[in-house]
């Protein structure tokens, strides 16, 4: 009998599992890392994602998120979350551009999920279409007040800062989440893959240890969060506001309570590695038992090593 939850080999609890549903998306974002892209038809089908769940409810999971690319471009989407819902997961989560949020937010709901991060950097549709190279900007909008109408909550709003494009709006992108009881999370962006990393950073890096000094001096109250980093809560004049660090450091390291699948199926033990995958998809697709699932998954946790350890 496995206890509550499986601890890996460093004592760190497996709490959460986040899923990439797909590499597709709709936008095609300055910072993004576009890894290798998965062919819809090769994607995982609801009901191969509810067996993967399944195992990782046995092994003690408590948390799923969903993710992408963009996740609501999964047609099945709806399907999909209800399945994963009917395990009676403690949190089901997704983590979405926002635009097609306005199509999907009530049906999402019904089906059984808990809440959603939507990706908005700026409200300024120039810096939109900088940024994403698409004019989606209402789209994300309405579709982030929808998940607001119809009860998904807390909606979090992930704003990546980066210098001389969007630094200056943090405020105005405050007001907003403030007016519509959302919690914004302020993204130090990390180096890109997919150009020039020294000079991509370079140009667009901005560190927020300073905004995070400021936000410190006139909070009302400040709260650790647990399992997360040490990422501390900060409460303003009604809002709340967080800053999440790029995270190859010892603190997200030690921290880590999280299990990773990719879009083509396998268990990624590591954010930061991909050199220690374990194969998961096949299996399932061959039918073999959940106890012969729940070892390869135990495999993966066995396979997990801190990127950054002090």
């Amino acid at each position: 009998m496995l206890e509550e939850f499986t601890l890996d080999k460093y004592e760190r609890p497996i709490i959460s599992l986040r899923i990439t549903l797909t590499n597709r998306c709709n936008v095609n974002c300055l910072y993004c890392h576009h890894d290798g892209m998965v062919k819809s038809k090769d994607e995982m089908t609801s009901d191969e994602l509810y067996t993967i769940c399944k195992i990782a409810k046995k092994i003690g999971v408590k948390k799923i998120r969903l993710s992408g690319g963009e996740p609501l471009l999964k047609k099945d989407i709806v399907e999909t979350v209800e399945k994963i819902a009917s395990l009676d997961f403690k949190d089901i989560s997704m983590t979405t551009n926002g635009i097609l949020l306005g199509k999907y937010a009530k049906s999402l709901k019904d089906a059984g999920l808990d809440r959603v991060n939507v990706s908005l950097d700026t409200l300024n549709r120039k810096t939109y279409e900088f940024i994403t190279r698409k004019d989606y900007l209402e789209d994300a909008k309405n579709g982030i007040l929808k998940a607001v109408e119809v009860g998904l909550y807390p909606v979090k709003i992930n704003m990546v800062i980066m210098k001389d494009v969007n630094q200056d709006e943090i405020d105005d992108m405050f007001e907003f989440c403030k007016e519509n009881d959302i919690v914004l999370q302020l993204i130090e962006l990390i180096e890109s893959e997919n150009c020039d990393d020294d000079k991509f950073s370079a140009d667009y890096h901005y560190n927020l240890d300073e905004i995070e000094n400021e936000f410190a001096d006139i909070a009302d109250d400040i709260h650790e969060r647990e399992f997360m980093q040490g990422r501390k809560k900060y409460y303003i004049d009604g809002g709340e506001i967080e800053i999440v660090r790029p995270v190859d450091n010892s603190t997200f390291c030690a921290n880590c309570s999280r299990l990773r699948i990719t879009p083509d199926g396998k268990i990624k033990p590591c954010l930061l590695r991909n050199d220690n995958l374990v194969e998961l998809i096949s299996h399932v697709r061959n039918g073999e038992s959940e106890k012969r699932l729940e070892e390869i998954f135990i495999a993966g946790i066995n396979n997990r090593e801190p990127f950054n350890m002090e």
